[in-house]
């Protein structure tokens, strides 16, 4: 069980390895959150079904890509990934198929919705799908389930046109606990059907396909999936003007260097430098899981407008642009070790500029870029560094501290202790040279 048990994803994982008389593998928090560990996990414990959401199963591409060339074994096991939760880009599976082929394991792509009893659909990815080019593509229904594509009238759109999914039949949730209007407005009765019958109003655009499958297109409305949780705009910007000194703010969802997507808050005060990064995040956390928390906030003197008077999100400034945006003194690495975390901060993050004093989870980082950046450290210094590690020592002085004590007290890698020692004498051109050399 990768997921907690609070994501729907669970259910899955754990019916349907007990129900059936498999074994069920519960993964600790710290080692979901390793790729190294977790993939070492599934070699031990011989995983041959693995649930995942594409975002989660990229980190655990790149730690495989690192053991290729090693002694450790491969999970040959594996006899099927299961993804879901998000929309699976089919190029970011590029890297494994070229490695595996699609059929052992094989990967599955299934959609799928709390309200319908978390999986709606599935589809078997194949080598030519990636070659093609081809979409999100979902599949078709599974058993119990039927699906339509309806416009706002409700009536079928021809084969092709997008239109938003329906979904009716026995895994159908009887509604919303206690949200009686809530369950009336997203649990329709079925105009295809006698009797009591329901369909549940997705917001999701989809489109049929000739050959009959279905091809996940998008949201209608501000909902979006982020890592597989399901996320309203709406309600963040609620939290954000219920404090004080707030006078307006948009919340938008922006793409990271390496296409991984996060939340990002503009606001605007009432009177600059009463909120910043790390201080809205405190304050949201007390109402909002970390996941509806903002990675990023961008302070603007006004929020841009169309020539209609509605919010002009081209004109919002991206996040790399954001350190123009903020006011923060800027601290420029004062030796070789923070140049190299430095320079990693930037590249995972996204950013052109990074003080020495500022804090990985408060300029845009989070537990998956967290996971990224310890596999590049990994990579470049030989050094496998737990990711609490992090959680404790998010201020980039400090980490980069830790870094030199973690090669002399551990003394495991010696390899890693010779090349700080070697970097330690350098110019920053001259640590640059140092790693495009080492890297080629």
């Amino acid at each position: 069980m990768f997921h907690s048990y609070a994501f729907d994803f669970s259910v899955w994982e754990i019916w349907g390895a007990l129900l059936y008389g498999g074994k069920l593998v519960v993964v600790s928090y710290e080692t979901s959150r390793t790729p190294s560990a977790f993939y070492q996990l599934l070699v031990d414990e011989q995983v041959t079904i693995l649930n995942q959401t594409p975002s989660a199963f990229e980190q655990l591409q790149q730690a495989e890509a690192l053991f290729a060339g090693s002694s450790t074994k491969t999970p040959g096991a594996l006899r099927a990934v299961i993804f879901g939760g998000e929309a699976l880009e089919l190029g970011r599976l590029r890297p494994w198929l070229q490695r595996h082929g699609d059929e052992h394991p094989q990967l599955i792509n299934m959609y799928g919705i709390t309200e319908t009893t978390v999986h709606v659909t599935y589809r078997r990815i194949r080598w030519e799908d990636v070659e093609q080019g081809r979409g999100s593509v979902i599949g078709r229904a599974i058993p119990d389930l039927q699906l339509y594509v309806l416009n706002r009238w409700l009536q079928p759109v021809p084969i092709g046109v997008a239109g938003q999914l329906y979904v009716g039949g026995a895994g159908l949730a009887a509604g919303y606990l206690q949200r009686e209007e809530l369950t009336a407005q997203r649990f329709i009765r079925s105009p295809f059907s006698q009797g009591d019958q329901r369909l549940y109003q997705t917001g999701d655009l989809v489109r049929y396909r000739s050959n009959g499958e279905l091809e996940y297109l998008g949201r209608i409305d501000q909902q979006v999936k982020i890592r597989g949780f399901r996320i309203e705009l709406g309600e963040i910007e609620d939290r954000l003007l219920k404090l004080a000194g707030i006078r307006a703010c948009t919340v938008q969802v922006s793409s990271d260097a390496q296409g991984d997507k996060r939340l990002v808050g503009y606001i605007v005060q009432e009177e600059e430098g009463t909120w910043e990064t790390g201080s809205l995040r405190q304050q949201l956390r007390t109402d909002l899981p970390d996941y509806m928390v903002p990675s990023l906030f961008i302070s603007l003197p006004e929020l841009p407008l169309t020539a209609n008077g509605k919010l002009d999100r081209n004109a919002l400034p991206s996040p790399e642009k954001a350190a123009t945006h903020t006011i923060r003194e800027c601290v420029a690495p004062r030796d070789p070790v923070e140049e190299i975390v430095v320079d990693l901060w930037k590249d995972i993050l996204g950013l052109e500029t990074i003080s020495v004093y500022d804090n990985f989870f408060e300029i845009g980082g989070h537990s998956l870029l967290a996971t990224r950046l310890l596999s590049h450290l990994r990579q470049l210094l030989q050094l496998d560094v737990p990711l609490r590690d992090l959680f404790e020592k998010p201020v980039l002085a400090d980490f980069a501290l830790h870094l030199q004590s973690f090669a002399v007290d551990e003394t495991a890698d010696a390899e890693a202790a010779e090349m700080l020692a070697e970097i330690e004498q350098l110019s920053e051109q001259e640590v640059e040279q140092y790693f495009l050399e080492k890297n080629a």
